[in-house]
């Protein structure tokens, strides 16, 4: 009986090895910030801070044609990342990262050209594409300092 069991994980190994030869594997990451504007003039300077905690989604397009969807949230320090690990022929071939919102009670209007990036993903297993920052301005005026 002992025998036949290990005949049976034998062949089953043997099938597991025949089954993977041949894929090999590919990881991605996207990566980037959001940051609040407090002064609303498009440029990141000392008085304006990173978002915690905002909203960003990331859709990719696949070689083979599926769609995925991630959904990131930065962290202290204002950044998010999705990362994956697929069959090399399934890696993502095009995406698109957009943010959906911050939860900054002073900071929470889109800021404009942050509606979305679009770009082809073609690095190599391993490595990772940083998005341009996307930013918020404040909900409210801006401060007095800033003027």
């Amino acid at each position: 009986m002992e025998s036949e069991a290990q005949m049976k994980l034998v062949m089953g190994l043997s099938l597991l090895v025949v089954l993977t030869a041949g894929v090999h594997g590919w990881t991605g990451e996207i990566r980037g910030r959001v940051v609040c504007d407090v002064c609303g003039d498009s440029s990141i300077g000392p008085e304006d801070h990173i978002l915690e905690g905002a909203e960003v989604a990331v859709l990719c397009i696949t070689k083979s044609g599926e769609v995925v969807n991630y959904q990131a949230f930065t962290d202290s320090k204002g950044v998010y990342k999705v990362a994956e690990t697929m069959p090399e022929s399934e890696r993502w071939d095009a995406c698109l990262a957009r943010p959906i919102s911050s939860f900054h009670e002073g900071c929470s209007r889109l800021g404009r050209g942050s509606a979305g990036v679009k770009f082809t993903y073609s690095h190599l297993s391993g490595y990772f594409h940083t998005v341009r920052p996307f930013v918020y301005r404040p909900a409210s005026d801006v401060p007095s300092y800033c003027m």
